[in-house]
């Protein structure tokens, strides 16, 4: 018999799923939008908060739909597409972008302004991966360790500074703000913490906790993850908000060119002094080591499970953290600027299944899956590629192209297509 929730695991797996989610991204990019959006920050905030923080929770629900399993929530767009876009998401949120920006993080934030450049990233990369490979090799204690032990510290760290700064504020916002479209790009710095692929990639590893937990039943088990969601979103939402206010405060002293991952240093050092250098070196490095473990076994069982269990959860497991150590050394700017094309392609056809996840039951055609999510993929490549072929630019000027959501439209007008040339039919059982 399946076990009813209870508020204590509700809120574990609520404190897991943000630490899974708070991890390098998070913490850059809410300040620097603060900056040059200045008056304006709270329009920044809403839309990173939207496109982090939102889509992240509809993913978590519709992952736990699937039973976590990846492969329903894709399969429906045939077999080899499937294969591919599932695993260039998973990719990007484990070895390829994510988890070495985890470490590249620590080593900026957390490393280099308490101990200036005296120890190489390298040997901080390696001993900040150790560290994953051991807390991530036994994959149904994960939600335990970042839900009860790190997490709470990281949020006490991060609301000190962010009270301070709230109490005693550095300075004003300037009376205008740096750039145009700040709702726009407040949603595309949102997509670069691919927060809504980590709840695709953490599904599996949280229903393996849940039904070692004794949630058993698919109902309990989604109601369980919804409102841990929930709980994860809005503490999401608090600290994205006390950061992105932080950064309005000293937009007056910083201009658009200041690097990203310097502002909220400078900001601390300036609210705490030496102190608060300290708490935020901390609180960088649990945020990234969260994050880091859990996407690690995530990806992990992914791959144990692509390879129909023929390598070893452990093998894998200690590939990624090798891996993402070397890569890790490219800094965070250099990872940055090479997730920005994919993420682009990438994320329009993988929000266009989140959504279908939620009438599954009613959507009987494959052929909506496949049109809509071609559609997507197919202006958010053109619209990539535009940069460098004016013959695209024309993607640009579709509704919903101001503020990155061109896709949209086609997607839905070729579901419409799918759903006419199929009829959605109910494909009768083979007697």
């Amino acid at each position: 018999m399946s076990k009813k929730s209870s508020t204590k695991d509700i809120f574990v797996f609520g404190f897991a799923l943000f630490a899974m989610f708070f991890g390098a991204g998070n913490l850059i990019f809410p300040p620097y939008l603060g900056i040059i959006a200045g008056p304006e920050w709270f329009t920044a905030f809403a839309g990173f908060t939207f496109s982090d923080a939102g889509l992240a929770l509809l993913a978590v629900i519709a992952i736990a739909l699937c039973q976590g399993k990846i492969m329903e929530l894709f399969g429906r767009i045939g077999r080899i597409p499937a294969i591919i876009l599932s695993f260039v998401d998973i990719m990007c949120v484990g070895p390829l972008i994510i988890i070495p920006r985890t470490g590249a993080t620590t080593y900026e934030m957390g490393i280099t302004p308490l101990l200036g450049n005296n120890i190489p990233i390298v040997v901080v990369v390696v001993i900040f991966f150790a560290l994953t490979f051991f807390l991530t090799v036994r994959p149904s204690k994960v939600i335990d360790i970042v839900g009860q032990v790190l997490t709470p510290f990281l949020i006490i760290a991060l609301s000190v500074i962010i009270i301070k700064g709230i109490i005693s504020p550095l300075g004003q916002p300037i009376s205008e703000p740096m750039i145009d479209g700040i709702f726009k790009r407040g949603i595309a710095d949102g997509y670069q913490t691919m927060d809504c692929f980590v709840s695709i990639a953490v599904g599996s590893v949280l229903m393996l906790t849940l039904m070692n937990k004794g949630y058993t039943e698919p109902k309990e088990q989604v109601k369980v993850l919804v409102k841990a969601g929930l709980i994860a979103c809005v503490g999401l939402g608090l600290i994205y908000g006390g950061l992105t206010y932080l950064g309005a405060t000293v937009s007056s002293m910083y201009g658009p060119d200041i690097q990203q991952s310097k502002v909220i240093v400078n900001i601390t050092e300036a609210l705490l002094g030496n102190v608060g250098k300290s708490i935020l070196a901390v609180a960088v490095s649990l945020a990234c080591l969260t994050t880091s473990i859990g996407l690690t076994s995530a990806t992990a069982e992914y791959l144990t499970m692509m390879s129909k269990e023929k390598i070893s959860y452990s093998k894998f497991v200690l590939f990624i953290c090798v891996f993402a150590a070397v890569v890790a050394t490219m800094g965070v700017t250099g990872l940055v600027k090479f997730a920005n094309p994919i993420l682009s392609i990438v994320y329009p056809p993988s929000i266009v299944l989140i959504l279908l996840a939620f009438v599954k039951d009613k959507i009987h055609s494959d052929l909506v899956y496949k049109l809509s999510t071609g559609a997507a993929f197919i202006v958010s490549a053109m619209t990539v590629l535009s940069a460098k072929v004016p013959a695209f630019n024309f993607v640009n000027s579709l509704p919903g192209g101001d503020l990155g959501f061109n896709w949209v439209l086609p997607a839905l007008v070729c579901g419409i297509l799918g759903l006419l040339i199929s009829g959605n039919k109910k494909k009768e059982k083979a007697i």
